[in-house]
């Protein structure tokens, strides 16, 4: 029976176990960690207490005090843009929507982090303005575990159409494993100094459940979605070390934004909440 077979996680407290034995050693392979994270068979009954949606979902509670005309509006808005975007009312309406979509989220009482619908004014266009009218709805991030300072353990909860922006990790490892659902991996070189241009796209591809990913900052950066516009997704994620602040890209142009990061939950308990203002790409 090999190392692997020994260390095979039957619950998410042995998979937490074994990442403390593994980690608690001065020298860790990545590979390891990324053939136990994948051979932990997902278990929404293990895993559900973490898994925290946006406040917006039909299962949970409605936590921000934002007009529901307003989120209305602006889906309405997002749509026409969609529609419109080879008309002349096109970039009239798209210039309408994303001076508008930051002040419907201005009430928020939640963090503002890497999604902030501000970020979008320099990322999106006309023909994808649908996925910055979502960000009313963010993708969560749910901390499970703190790892003796060595990692953190989170789960990231991603309604339906839900995605990141293209980010980097910080001089971290970073290991992502599918609970439930499907999520597109889309890899981007980092972008050259001297370039302004469009950023470089390494790959692409669509993991699946119980899959494990693996990216660290010598591989290239990265965005995350969700694909399906009809169902959740729910991924565990693991950085080494820990961080709590990473950039995002403007896919465009390569420039970059410091962003800060916060957890929705810890340990399965709602973070109080903040109002945090948040920069926009320069």
């Amino acid at each position: 029976m090999d190392h692997t077979e020994v260390l095979k996680p039957q619950t998410l407290d042995d998979l937490i176990q074994i990442l403390h034995e593994i980690f608690d050693s001065d020298k860790v392979n990545t590979e390891e960690v990324q053939n136990i994270m994948e051979s932990y068979e997902s278990n929404p009954l293990e895993w559900g207490k973490y898994a925290k949606f946006d406040q917006y979902r039909a299962e949970g509670n409605v936590r921000v005090d934002i007009p529901s005309t307003d989120i209305h509006l602006a889906t309405l808005l997002s749509s026409l843009c969609s529609v419109l975007q080879g008309t002349i009312l096109g970039p009239l309406l798209f210039t309408i929507f994303i001076n508008y979509l930051p002040n419907v989220c201005k009430a928020s009482t939640v963090h503002m982090n890497a999604d902030d619908p501000n970020l979008y004014r320099q990322t999106i266009s006309p023909a994808t303005a649908g996925r910055a009218a979502r960000t009313i709805q963010r993708y969560t991030r749910n901390l499970v575990d703190e790892g003796n300072g060595k990692f953190n353990l989170m789960i990231l909860c991603w309604g339906e159409g839900h995605g990141s922006s293209i980010h980097d990790h910080t001089d971290s490892h970073c290991f992502l494993k599918i609970l439930q659902g499907n999520l597109k991996e889309t890899m981007y070189e980092w972008p050259q100094k001297k370039n302004n241009g469009e950023m470089a796209k390494k790959s692409e591809g669509v993991l699946k459940l119980n899959q494990c990913a693996y990216i660290n900052d010598s591989i290239g950066l990265h965005r995350v979605e969700n694909p399906s516009h009809t169902e959740t997704a729910v991924s565990l994620h693991l950085y080494s070390p820990p961080f709590d602040q990473c950039h995002t890209f403007d896919q465009r142009t390569g420039h970059k934004n410091v962003v800060k990061m916060t957890f929705w939950s810890k340990h399965g308990e709602r973070t109080p909440f903040a109002i945090v203002q948040s920069q926009e790409n320069n």
